[in-house]
């Protein structure tokens, strides 16, 4: 029998939330990617363990002797790994970051080194991803913790229960362009007139903020470009291409070198926040230590 460790592990947050919907959210799948990895299950046991016609879904009786089963070999297997990552804290384990390109760059390394100098000596390995690369990383257990930023009205969300976060500090995204010989910026937003727009793609996560923001200041503008990499935006900008909105901490150096400037008043911005996030149902040492230290007001950065 070819059993899946991660149909289980479905299994239980359906039976957790009775809703194939919430169970597929809490999972980071789509709801048919989750229904299939169920009917899966079902398939290789040649048992029906859900009724699908109720609602809320129900267990059938299979299902409900099953779960027992399941919980107990995904909470066995959670304290196989968590005794394992000790074993590894014990010979000096390293931390596994995944971050925000712009937070990769421009916030890591200053954060980790502030940790250092308060006496936290620990070990990192960190991988740039998207944020939703990043969540699926924690998910299954290949990263340990993430720094994203935090969106509470963006649709994709870690769920705060079995993934919490504590707040390292706060930024803005700016609206940028390159900026003339005299160091004033090529377009201003707040002439009335049309600009060209550096956009980010459909989906992409920083882009929420930046086209709720357009849509409420009704900004007259023309998208020449779109990317979901707020460094590729900044690029664009660089070359005088329009007006791009990028985190505060990815355009320091050029706005200090004047080579960019900030084309619009206070009003333009977006404020962003800043989170570390880790997985409750793993427990390695270090990220506890972290964990620790920065509730215990240890410099986040």
């Amino acid at each position: 029998m070819n059993l899946e460790t991660k149909w289980l592990e479905d299994f239980v947050a359906l039976a957790a939330t009775r809703s194939f919907s919430q169970a597929a959210t809490r999972r980071f799948v789509t709801q048919p990617a989750f229904s299939r990895r169920i009917r899966a299950l079902e398939d290789t046991l040649g048992l029906t363990l859900v009724n699908r016609a109720r609602t809320p879904v129900e267990l059938t009786e299979a299902g409900q002797l099953f779960l027992v089963t399941a919980r107990s070999v995904v909470e066995q297997l959670g304290e196989v790994v968590r005794h394992l990552h000790n074993l590894e804290g014990e010979q000096g384990e390293v931390l596994q970051f995944a971050a925000a390109h712009s937070l990769a760059l421009g916030f890591f390394p200053g954060w980790i080194a502030g940790l250092r100098r308060a006496g936290l000596a620990i070990k990192s390995r960190l991988v740039a991803a998207n944020v939703g690369e990043a969540m699926h990383a924690l998910r299954d257990g290949t990263c340990d913790l993430i720094l994203a930023y935090y969106d509470p009205d963006a649709s994709l969300q870690l769920d705060p229960e079995l993934f919490p976060s504590l707040p390292l500090g706060a930024t803005a995204m700016l609206p940028v362009c390159a900026a003339d010989a005299s160091g004033r910026p090529l377009y201003d937003l707040d002439s009335g007139q049309s600009v060209p727009l550096l956009a980010y793609s459909a989906g992409a996560f920083l882009g929420r903020s930046v086209n709720l923001l357009l849509r409420q200041r009704g900004l007259r503008a023309t998208t020449v470009y779109e990317t979901a990499m707020a460094d590729s935006l900044k690029s664009m900008a660089l070359q005088g291409l329009g007006v791009a909105w990028v985190p505060r901490l990815s355009v320091e150096h050029e706005l200090a070198r004047g080579e960019l400037a900030v084309c619009g008043a206070e009003h333009w911005q977006v404020a962003l926040e800043i989170r570390l996030y880790r997985c409750a149902l793993l427990r390695k040492a270090a990220v506890g230590r972290v964990w620790r230290a920065l509730e215990g007001g240890r410099p986040a950065g």
